[in-house]
């Protein structure tokens, strides 16, 4: 397989649109992409020409906007090239109207309120700054993908694209600010850059089909430990298994036709669990392939007889599944502006776009947690193998000790072997790269971007990554603020960092964020330590969440409560789905299952009783089974009750809160006696596959 061959073959790519496009065109659509401008509707019709007789050229007869709602996963409605000839024929055609705009219905998405059910208008809009691609089926079929923003009928946003184009170009605005504050007369524009690594599981799809919970809930809602999990820590990196290798070898090629740069794959620490891992490209389209890239994972799964399983917690007592955001920010002229850099100005610049992500943190670490919260996340943060819910910085002893001298008015020196000169006396060398990792933490810096591991394995990174670039937008405004008003700029540099430090460096932790101790330590600096998806979710309704977002123009207010209403009802909806399966699975495969051992253990105490035989075994059995099957039952029919009455709160907060502190710890209880049953039922008549089967057998 030549991967230079086939790399970006189904993507309407820079090289593609060079060939195709007259000179002009091409560059009105470049200066377009690159200057965020309005397309001219002549352009358009050119481009929209040249992609269709592209795509139809590689086997597509339809195209779709592909579009992001508020469900977490992608939209398309499908149409065909074909228009009707006056003579009862056909001709295949695609203008530059039909390119830019696209009505699906919008009745049936969440909107938390932005429209009424009966008004179904709602518009797609081309995103040029995001390739088109083709999709294929595996009947053979072709569908040309156009990216699209989507919104309502009054221009609010029902999309997870419209207010990440919106912050990427709030951040771009403030950093260029700040880089003409320090004299560059050069760079255009700023970029947020991401790289997405995805973990994942996969389960064998015959073992798959026999676990409800899996199905209907993403995650097994019962299952008593295996012999064996991750605790001989050899899966993490081992070799891959031959079935695996070919799974991963079909999901490279489908990548890399869709221009999906996939560099990295490995096994991951828990049985059955792996990771994928793209180079970076801009944030908007990094987001764009990271829902490619689930997508692709589950569809190529089938093939090889798998199923992939994006849940964050697929497995009680293994490691779960974070999808971790490498974040950055680019120049249009090649500058990675969170790179230390080889020059003193460099240096220079390097800290002052460090002190702003500081205090951007810090300061709203409440909008980071929420942005990487979901049902699944909650039970994967805080436990010994994710980041707590409690939003730290990582920074390297080096980098912090240099930081923390800055703001005593200290001259640091960097204690590594290798530093970069800045040449400001009040600021010191700075390390390059001598700091180890921390993966305890959940936002990291690593050298030359930042890490934040909390984010959620199936969730989109659009989120998480509109906060970032909108809190990091503020915290550069006030520093380019700073600078323009400044008489000597080194000296104001300097007092920027200082103040940073001073004001924020609580938020800065480079020791171990699993330990019980930083959880104390983390209370008495007064940084948040939010526990649950419900209590996440309120800060969109702080004053303090709608003036940022209002102010740098990323979403408004009722865009904001809008998102409330949304996730909120999701979380109480995926764990209402949870307990039904739950209510399903126990009572009709597992009592029915221990009521047929209980019957056996039974029959067996009546024959050794007629032959005057021991049945001190079986009678212990049957007295522990019966405890657990009683108490079984009543956990079944409180979780019933518990589930009827949260279906009659109207309130989205309180039935967030009912779900959280009631259905799950009951469905927590009865999931604890199911297993111990378990591990005491014969394994023949156990109705579903066990965690062995599910993990070992790939």
């Amino acid at each position: 397989m030549d991967v230079t061959q086939i790399f970006g073959t189904n993507v309407f790519n820079d090289e593609v649109m060079r060939k195709r496009l007259p000179k002009d065109t091409y560059q009105l659509l470049k200066k377009t992409i690159d200057k965020e401008i309005p397309l001219p509707p002549e352009v358009a019709d050119v481009v929209a020409s040249a992609m269709k007789d592209w795509a139809i050229e590689r086997g597509a007869t339809h195209y779709t906007h592909w579009f992001q709602p508020l469900t977490g996963s992608t939209a398309e409605k499908h149409d065909s090239f074909i228009s009707q000839t006056t003579q009862g024929g056909i001709i295949m055609e695609f203008s530059g109207k039909q390119l830019i705009k696209g009505e699906p219905d919008a009745s049936s998405f969440p909107s938390g309120g932005l429209r009424a059910t009966f008004e179904a208008r709602g518009y797609t809009a081309w995103d040029c700054t995001s390739p088109a691609f083709l999709k294929e089926d595996g009947l053979g079929g072709v569908t040309l993908c156009i990216p699209t923003a989507f919104c309502s009928y009054t221009g609010m946003a029902l999309d997870k694209k419209t207010p990440m184009l919106r912050s990427m170009a709030a951040v771009s605005k403030q950093a260029l600010r700040v880089l003409r504050a320090l004299g560059n007369k050069t760079t255009n524009k700023v970029t947020p850059t991401v790289g997405a690594e995805q973990e994942y599981f996969l389960v064998d799809k015959k073992f798959f089909a026999q676990r409800l919970d899996l199905i209907v809930a993403g995650r097994t809602l019962f299952g008593a430990s295996a012999p064996k999990g991750q605790e001989m820590e050899d899966h993490y990196f081992g070799q891959i298994k031959d079935r695996i290798a070919e799974f991963m070898k079909d999901l490279d090629k489908e990548l890399w036709k869709l221009g999906v740069a996939s560099k990295t794959k490995h096994n991951e620490v828990a049985p059955s669990q792996f990771e994928m891992a793209p180079l970076f490209t801009s944030a908007n389209i990094a987001a764009d392939q990271n829902q490619l890239v689930m997508e692709t994972l589950q569809k190529v799964a089938i093939r090889h007889n798998l199923v992939c399983l994006l849940h964050e917690k697929p497995y009680a007592g293994l490691s779960g599944s974070g999808k971790h955001t490498n974040w950055s920010l680019c120049t249009d002229d090649g500058m990675n502006l969170l790179d230390p850099g080889t020059t003193p100005h460099e240096n220079a610049q390097f800290l002052l776009f460090l002190s702003a992500l500081i205090t951007a943190v810090d300061r709203h670490a409440h909008l980071l947690r929420r942005s990487a919260a979901n049902s699944g996340n909650d039970h994967r943060l805080g436990a010994n193998e994710a980041p707590p819910a409690i939003i730290s910085v990582f920074m390297g002893q080096e980098l912090t000790d240099i930081l923390e001298a800055i703001s005593k008015g200290k001259k640091a020196t960097s204690k590594g072997l290798t530093s970069i000169e800045i040449g400001v006396d009040t600021l010191p060398p700075l390390p390059l790269d001598n700091s180890d990792r921390n993966r305890t933490s959940p936002f990291a810096f690593t050298g030359n971007k930042f890490e934040f591991r909390m984010v959620a394995s199936s969730a989109s990174i659009s989120g998480p990554c509109v906060v970032l670039n909108t809190i990091v937008a503020e915290a550069l405004d006030e520093i380019a603020t700073r600078l323009e008003k400044a008489k000597d700029i080194n000296k104001e540099t300097t007092l920027v960092i200082r103040d940073a430090v001073q004001e924020h460096g609580r938020i800065i932790f480079n020791g171990n964020s699993y330990s019980e101790e930083w959880i104390k330590e983390a209370e008495k600096r007064g940084l948040p330590n939010i526990r649950s998806t419900a209590e996440a979710l309120k800060t969109f309704a702080e004053k303090k969440a709608v003036d940022l977002f209002r102010k740098y123009k990323v979403l408004s207010k009722e865009e904001l409560h809008s998102r409330r209403e949304i996730y909120l009802e999701q979380y109480a909806k995926q764990i209402c789905i949870e307990a039904k399966a739950a209510l399903d699975m126990a009572r009709s495969l597992y009592i029915p299952a221990v009521l047929t051992f209980v019957k056996e253990l039974a029959e067996s105490i009546e024959k050794l009783e007629t032959i005057k035989g021991s049945s001190v075994v079986q009678r212990d059995l049957l007295t522990k089974v019966s405890t657990l099957l009683e108490t079984s039952y009543k956990n079944v029919e409180q979780l019933d009750t518990e589930l009827t009455k949260t279906y009659e709160i109207e309130d989205s907060d309180k039935r967030a809160a009912a779900c959280r502190d009631t259905v799950v710890a009951t469905m927590n209880d009865l999931r604890q006696n199911i297993d111990s049953l378990e591990k005491i039922v014969s394994r023949k008549l156990w109705p579903v596959p066990t965690y062995a089967d599910l993990l070992f057998n790939l």
